[in-house]
């Protein structure tokens, strides 16, 4: 296995733009309960394009990650990398997990999560992909906020668009968007993510409170996986490490 910077950097290097693009794919897809990119925490051990053919090899922390998080993230990676321009072919596999076969064989066969683990599961995987945006909206919400350093009344009553710029505010607008929400710059701020309510003041400290402890508990597992992953290829966690 490769360390993951020098992966980065390998295959940036390849004088291919198919490369380059199939690796821009994979970016976008998410670790569903982490909301990061699988680029970035490592997940893609390999990554090749030959005569328009992708060949990605996915890894996780563990033997035993959950495997209706697995499907969805060799799946997306499935999707991602079809999607791109000129690619032919595409062989994702997911390597190291107890239900890499079933996994690996669903995919390849678009036969869904139900079909792939039959007699096992009973239904697709819709709802838990919801319920983590919901919490990523969450989080993202306490990341906006925290930034804006304001009293929560003032909070209540801003819109997206009295927030200024920045990485954070775009990537809450996405998971709102990807979860049916209202995500324009007149929409409110705080918004119950099952709901796209406005958050009344009775609730406002529920809520911030709410957004904090998942956003915490999100970025705490990243560094558990982070470490994990990195214990079990004896890898370090630092990109610049060669």
């Amino acid at each position: 296995m490769k360390e993951r910077g020098a992966l980065k950097d390998q295959t940036a290097a390849v004088p291919s733009f198919l490369a380059k693009a199939v690796w821009s794919a994979l970016g976008t897809v998410l670790d569903p309960e982490l909301d990061e990119p699988l680029t970035d925490l490592g997940f893609v051990s390999e990554c090749t394009v030959e005569d328009g053919r992708a060949r990605i090899r996915l890894r996780l922390p563990t033997y035993f990650c959950a495997p209706n998080f697995a499907f969805l993230m060799v799946a997306d990676a499935y999707d991602a990398v079809s999607a791109v321009p000129g690619i032919t072919g595409v062989d994702v596999r997911l390597r190291d997990h107890f239900a890499a076969g079933a996994i690996n064989k669903g995919v390849a066969r678009r036969a869904g999560f139900v079909a792939s683990f039959e007699g096992e599961a009973v239904n697709e995987l819709d709802s838990l992909r919801a319920e983590f945006l919901r919490r990523a909206v969450l989080a993202g919400t306490d990341r906006v906020c925290r930034s804006l350093r304001t009293d929560p009344v003032t909070l209540a009553g801003m819109t997206l668009g009295d927030v200024p710029p920045g990485k954070e505010l775009d990537r809450l607008k996405d998971r709102r968007r990807e979860l049916g929400l209202s995500h324009s710059d007149s929409a409110p701020l705080l918004v119950d993510p099952a709901t796209d309510e406005p958050i009344r003041a009775a609730n406002l400290t529920r809520h911030l409170g709410l957004a904090r402890v998942t956003r915490v508990s999100q970025e705490a597992n990243s560094g558990v996986c982070r470490g994990m992953l990195a214990a079990r290829y004896h890898e370090s966690t630092k990109e610049d490490t060669p």
